[in-house]
């Protein structure tokens, strides 16, 4: 176990530097996701994922060292979550609902570990389509695996449930416990728009991202698989798709807003 003292002496700085960058890659996918919905400047859903976050920031002026801080930040959001599932930081304990929480922890950081890699690669020079759309790449793999299709399948499935929890987290409102110093009306107000509004449109997205994995399980394609810029495709030639993918685009940004708050008031 980690001591207290430990805890908010090392963590908290990680945790900060980790969750303000998680907050700039959300925020700006989210107005990038909104741009798209409505064509804004010939943004289309094709430039909406977070590799086209980061590639935004690489053409901006200092974009290069503008993208080292937020590789820097999300190395540091792999940390956390690593010492939080490994160290017991929060002391969930060994029971089946603590090993639960602890294994969420470890994938997430392995998912922004993922994007540190996408950024450093980029500050390299290395075209991002040499590494290929990761979630596609996996899906290959699996199919490629006996009852391959079955693995998607259940890929699928996992998806599906981080979707359902983050909906859960942001409409129970159990997202407050991070934030319980945030006072005040107008601070209970903003914590409620980047909470509760924010989390369920990080939720809708992974619900989006698992249909994709559903819908290659069932076809026995894994080119069917995407990230978030094929989902909001699909979404955007629905009736009133503009609208909905508007929506998610502004509940990103909210989400983006709420790890701003996080790494202000963040309980460590």
């Amino acid at each position: 176990m980690l001591s207290n003292q430990l805890v908010t002496s090392s963590l908290k700085p990680i945790a900060e530097a980790g969750l303000v960058a998680k907050g700039i890659v959300y925020t700006l996918l989210g107005v990038l996701t909104f741009m798209a919905a409505f064509h804004i400047n010939g943004k289309s859903t094709q430039s909406t994922d977070k590799e086209d976050v980061f590639t935004f920031v690489y053409y901006q002026t200092g974009g290069q060292i503008l993208l080292g801080i937020i590789a820097l930040g999300l190395v540091c959001y792999f940390i956390w979550p690593g010492i939080q599932a490994f160290a017991d930081s929060e002391h969930k304990g060994k029971e089946v609902k603590g090993l639960m929480a602890r294994a969420r922890y470890l994938f997430s950081g392995l998912v922004y570990c993922y994007m540190a890699v996408h950024v450093i690669y980029r500050l390299a020079s290395i075209e991002s389509s040499g590494l290929g759309d990761g979630k596609q790449e996996m899906a290959r793999e699996l199919m490629n695996k006996p009852l391959g299709q079955g693995l998607v399948a259940i890929a699928a499935m996992i998806l599906l449930g981080v979707g359902i929890y983050q909906i859960h987290y942001g409409l129970s409102g159990k997202y407050k416990k991070h934030v319980e110093k945030l006072s005040g009306t107008t601070g209970k107000k903003i914590l409620w728009t980047g909470g509760k509004i924010g989390y369920t449109a990080r939720g809708i997205l992974w619900l989006l991202i698992a249909w994709l994995f559903a819908k290659a399980a069932f076809c026995e394609k894994s080119s069917e698989v995407g990230d978030s810029s094929k989902a909001f495709g699909y979404l955007h030639h629905m009736a009133y798709g503009s609208y909905f993918l508007a929506a998610i685009g502004i509940g990103l940004m909210c989400y983006g807003i709420f790890n701003f708050i996080r790494a202000r008031y963040e309980n460590l």
